[in-house]
């Protein structure tokens, strides 16, 4: 197994994939108060497949960290960061080696059912002193539209990166 180089060319790819996390979490997303879809999962992905689990861990927890910070939505919750450095860890896991429909899967089931449907669920319940159990009868919709939509986006991330530019930097 390959460590990463941080040289030059990874810490810009690293700094690029965050601010388009941010980006596409803070401006191109559907939030509410105990929802949010949208396509911040991708730059994520994208450092799980070229970096692997680490990077994609870092990515998704700085630009977590960075968007509650420059444009809050709600009150920061340490909680989230944990989770979206757990996302990014599963993703990397899962898809840095190899990206077969099974483990395309696995990642997303992991990712949506597990960390995002009941750990954040309980973020939420605890942050908002609501019920966890009515919280997530609603988040079950997020759930049901996201994973087919990660699902298809991670197929296609997955062929069209061009793999010999990951031998560049790892």
């Amino acid at each position: 197994m390959q460590k990463m180089k941080w040289n030059t060319e990874a810490i810009v790819l690293l700094g690029v994939l965050i601010s388009t996390e941010v980006v596409l979490s803070r401006f191109f997303s559907i939030s509410a108060w105990n929802i949010k879809i949208g396509f911040s999962f991708l730059p994520v992905v994208v450092a799980a497949l070229l970096l692997g689990p680490l990077q994609a861990g870092i990515v998704a927890a700085l630009g977590d960290l960075i968007g509650a910070l420059l444009f809050p939505i709600g009150a920061y919750f340490p909680g989230f960061t944990l989770t979206a450095f757990l996302t990014g860890i599963v993703f990397g896991l899962f898809l840095h080696k190899s990206q077969s429909m099974t483990r395309v899967i696995g990642a997303v089931a992991v990712n949506q059912l597990v960390l995002s449907l009941l750990l954040n669920t309980l973020w939420i319940s605890v942050m908002y002193h609501s019920p966890f159990s009515a919280l997530l009868v609603v988040r079950i919709v997020q759930c049901a539209i996201l994973i087919p939509i990660q699902l298809i986006m991670i197929r296609l991330m997955s062929k069209a990166l061009n793999h010999d530019w990951k031998k560049a930097i790892v």
